[in-house]
């Protein structure tokens, strides 16, 4: 029976996906910057080009602009039944350094500051005359242009500097150049994709060139029969995606949406599919990366499989922007399935819920997705959406395949769910029932966001072994729910990966040690369970205290001597993924 029909039955779902309001695009924009742009005509998908008061572009998505006014209504509802938080901004970054530096510290043993802190040192003019001759127009000064690119959009953390100017390079021949003049000089460069990143990934603490790869985002070449693509690294996953459907192709990688290929392979991330199609590192091919000194590597040809060297594709993937900065990828793509059935389960406890997903993945069936949500997200969700779903601990499951062995797993996982307390089981197959579903999952960070405004949050994303994740929840559910701060709980259940946007007033210095308690003590329980501090996000600035703990001295020494090797002027984005102290 069709989900939409069911939930109507019970109350629970009031709205079509046409009336939904879209939390992550509009409280983006909400939260983005002061500063005043303009905009050209729209594309043929009704897409804009955001324009500073110099050369920096950056497109909108329509489905953006679409969002803005539903979502402003919902923060608006939200603040009101919301009012025990005060609604508070964090301080703005002045030119050069508008945060006080002295006893700054980030990144090193048992770090909790949340400022990054760098020593400036000014640009030479003959390297800003340099990259004037290779970019042309494609170069900014402007100050709000700066700081929009030395402030994070979705994250808490903040650095001591700004870039000292934002290049937008064109094609990889102007990568090397830059990179090598930056080079000579001694110059950071701190490389920017699509600016979803939520640990500090692209912050300036050193100020420097931060160079902007959303004017690369060209399909260099598509090979239907062999089922890969080659891409520039500013094209989007969900631009990719639109281009590919009409060949039954797709690209199943899915983070959260704007994050763009070249950031996608910089942070290894995955998203709700990777429990059926592997991370990053199991989807990309090859690339191409300029190192610092301006050389391009090549890392392996389009072969499927090579036993021919080191592999260089994966020591890229997931370096941060460290090691050099990628400007082509060549992605393995997969089917369109022919049918898919999304299932929703209620259940008392999240243990339960855990529970649930452990045994079905342990059944062997071939799930795509399976994401736990928490009776928190599901009332933020609520909010936002001007929902009525029930709100207790929830399973989102994802069959695809044909549409007899769709439905077989779906009634299998049913009867799961039915010695696990699972209640309220219902499904649905009918194409906008399912894209709402899955739309209101995806924007569940911006559900949080509006559900607390004028509020950050600490995100976490522990990674434990599949049978320690209904343990890890339990124990952590307990914490979170004697806090007074909000903190709702969503999974990638299938593959042991969970977060908790821990949501807290950046000014208030209590809130701010009370996230950091929570944060702490999920990291160190997943580390106890043989898991990582980080499945997904990255580790930028705000995972590098865990590191040591995570893989011992002896491999961070092994890291940074890699570094050192191919980057021994430390240009390539400093201060990020090594803790700083580590030597060798």
């Amino acid at each position: 029976m069709a989900l939409a029909s069911l939930y109507a039955r019970s109350s629970r779902l009031s709205s079509s996906s046409k009336t939904a309001a879209s939390a992550s695009s509009a409280f983006f924009l909400l939260r983005s910057s002061s500063r005043q742009l303009h905009s050209t005509p729209p594309n043929k998908n009704g897409d804009v080009s955001a324009i500073s008061a110099e050369k920096g572009r950056r497109r909108i998505p329509n489905w953006w602009s679409r969002s803005l006014v539903p979502l402003a209504i919902a923060a608006a509802a939200s603040a009101a039944s919301f009012a025990l938080l005060n609604q508070s901004y964090p301080p703005s970054i002045t030119q050069s350094s508008a945060l006080d530096s002295k006893n700054v510290k980030v990144g090193g043993k048992g770090s909790t500051e949340l400022v990054v802190k760098g020593e400036y040192k000014e640009v030479p003019k003959e390297l800003i005359a340099e990259l004037k001759s290779i970019l042309q127009d494609n170069l900014t000064t402007d100050y709000d242009e700066r700081y929009f690119h030395g402030k994070p959009q979705n994250s808490f953390h903040k650095s001591v500097n700004i870039p000292d100017l934002v290049v937008f390079p064109r094609s990889e021949e102007e990568v090397s150049k830059i990179l090598k003049s930056c080079n000579e000089y001694k110059v950071p460069i701190v490389p920017y994709g699509g600016a979803t990143s939520i640990e500090g990934h692209t912050l300036a603490p050193k100020g420097g060139v931060c160079i902007d790869m959303s004017l690369m985002k060209r399909v260099k070449a598509l090979h239907v029969e062999d089922m890969d693509v080659v891409v520039e690294p500013g094209i989007g996953w969900q631009e990719l995606n639109e281009q590919l459907e009409q060949y039954g192709l797709f690209f199943p990688l899915d983070p959260g949406p704007g994050a763009s290929i070249g950031g996608m392979c910089a942070t290894r991330c995955s998203g709700s599919l990777a429990v059926r199609y592997g991370t990053m590192r199991d989807n990309v091919i090859s690339l191409k990366v300029v190192l610092p000194n301006g050389d391009v590597v090549k890392t392996a040809s389009r072969a499927r499989k090579s036993a021919a060297g080191y592999d260089l594709t994966r020591l890229i993937i997931g370096s941060e922007g460290t090691l050099g900065v990628i400007t082509e990828v060549t992605l393995r793509l997969q089917k369109i399935p022919q049918h898919s059935v999304v299932a929703v389960c209620n259940f008392p406890t999240v243990k339960d819920a855990a529970d649930v997903a452990i045994a079905t993945m342990m059944s062997g069936i071939q799930v795509s997705r399976v994401e736990l949500l928490d009776e928190v997200l599901i009332r933020a969700l609520n909010m936002a959406n001007g929902k009525n779903l029930r709100e207790v601990p929830t399973l989102m499951f994802e069959f695809i395949g044909t549409e007899a062995y769709a439905r077989e797993q779906t009634q299998i996982v049913q009867q799961i769910a039915s010695k696990y307390n699972g209640s309220d089981f219902v499904f649905a197959e009918e194409t906008e029932a399912k894209k709402e579903l899955w739309k209101m999952r995806k924007e569940a960070l911006w559900a949080c966001y509006a559900m607390a405004p004028g509020h950050e949050a600490m995100t976490t994303d522990v990674c434990v072994p599949l049978s320690h994740l209904g343990e890890l929840i339990s124990r952590s559910k307990k914490e979170l729910d004697a806090s007074p701060l909000l903190c709702p709980v969503i999974a990638h259940a299938g593959d042991g990966n969970f977060h908790t946007c821990i949501m807290f007033d950046p000014n208030n210095e209590e809130q701010r040690k009370e996230a950091e308690r929570l944060n702490n003590l999920m990291v160190h329980s997943a580390l106890s369970m043989g898991g990582t501090c980080t499945g997904e996000h990255g580790v930028g600035t705000g995972k590098m205290k865990y590191l040591e703990k995570e893989h011992g001295i002896e491999a961070l020494q092994t890291m940074k001597k890699i570094k050192k090797a191919l980057d021994p002027n430390d240009i390539m984005n400093p201060g990020k993924l090594i803790p700083p102290h580590v030597c060798y």
